[in-house]
């Protein structure tokens, strides 16, 4: 198969990209390498792709209309990843603008692309953030999720919506997953992860917010690739007008899945986990909950399961295990 993966330089696209080149896929990776956070690591996980066969990357922002149309043109894909975001929730109250052009504009001009060259199957990154206000646990797809709580929740919120048109209006199977609290090697630093290793390992004080009492469905990242794979896989199919609609599902080749560990997790348990494997206590530091946080998240993912088989594996005391062995090797703590 030839994909384009966006966002290849990303934590999820680049651990998806190492994936699918081994399979025997060729994959075009695109990334723009914002100084978002450090770009060094975005090269690092890069340099692990390079010069591998079936993998060639570009580098280009998805904003950019003409060049993004011209590598449609040029290029022909069978399959588009679309995992290039602007991230970060607390980071999108003080910057809306970043989101607005990446996430909207960027992902209307995939869309476009999809489009005109007859894309077989596009899977793009939503988030559990679209649930906003929602109380019931665990969130369940069917949920309506019209209140987000921060611009970064209501941009994913359109992406879903302006995939659900155009596979409406052109027959472009289009499949959404709302990735749930993704961790593990070569994540993001602006992440819990990687934010508690550091603290912990320099003395200094965690900030935990709403004094301690949350829950986060935590997906190791091996987990969410397996079922990424499986989803890129198995393209959505119309159905049948009398099958009807629900806020997952349309007569459209358009679905939405939650990808999430399903085991949610209090923080204070999680930040017990991080002393464990590195052998020091934390220094806490309890504060309020941020502008727009959520108290906490949980994936149902029964529908995930039926479409494609797809159950995590991975427990939160391995995954973390995991993380902070390739912490202490990458920065040399």
């Amino acid at each position: 198969m030839k994909l384009l993966v966006t966002g290849a330089a990303g934590f999820i696209g680049a651990a998806l990209t190492e994936r699918l080149i081994a399979r025997g896929d060729d994959v075009i990776g695109l990334d723009n390498l914002n100084d978002y956070y450090d770009v060094a690591l975005k090269e690092a996980r890069l340099a692990r792709l390079t010069g591998r066969p079936g993998f060639a990357f570009e580098r280009l922002d998805i904003a950019e209309r003409a060049a993004m149309a011209q590598l449609f043109a040029a290029q022909r894909f069978e399959t588009v990843v679309h995992l290039a975001a602007q991230a970060g929730v607390r980071y999108s109250v003080e910057h809306p603008e970043r989101y607005l052009d990446a996430n909207v504009v960027g992902f209307g001009n995939v869309l476009e692309g999809c489009r005109h060259q007859g894309v077989g199957h596009l899977v793009f990154a939503s988030s559990s953030s679209v649930y906003g206000l929602n109380a019931r646990l665990p969130f369940s797809e069917r949920d309506n999720v019209d209140h987000p709580v921060s611009l970064y929740a209501a941009t994913k919120k359109a992406n879903e919506l302006m995939a659900h048109t155009y596979a409406h209006l052109f027959g472009l199977p289009c499949t959404g997953l709302r990735f749930f609290t993704v961790y593990g090697p070569w994540g993001r630093p602006d992440m819990s992860p990687f934010l508690f290793a550091r603290a912990i390992l320099a003395g200094q004080p965690i900030k935990v917010f709403n004094h301690g009492q949350m829950k986060r469905d935590f997906t190791f990242i091996d987990d969410v690739v397996e079922g990424l794979v499986r989803v890129i896989d198995a393209p959505p199919p119309r159905r049948d007008a009398a099958a009807g609609v629900t806020p997952a599902t349309s007569t459209a080749p358009w679905r939405i899945f939650n990808i999430g560990n399903n085991r949610p997790v209090d923080l204070l348990h999680y930040i017990q986990v991080f002393e464990q494997c590195l052998g020091r206590k934390a220094e806490l530091e309890l504060l309020p909950l941020q502008p727009g946080d959520v108290v906490a998240t949980a994936a149902d993912i029964g529908d995930l399961e039926r479409a494609v088989g797809f159950r995590p594996t991975t427990p939160i005391e391995a995954g973390v295990q995991r993380f902070v062995a390739w912490y202490r090797t990458y920065y040399r703590v």
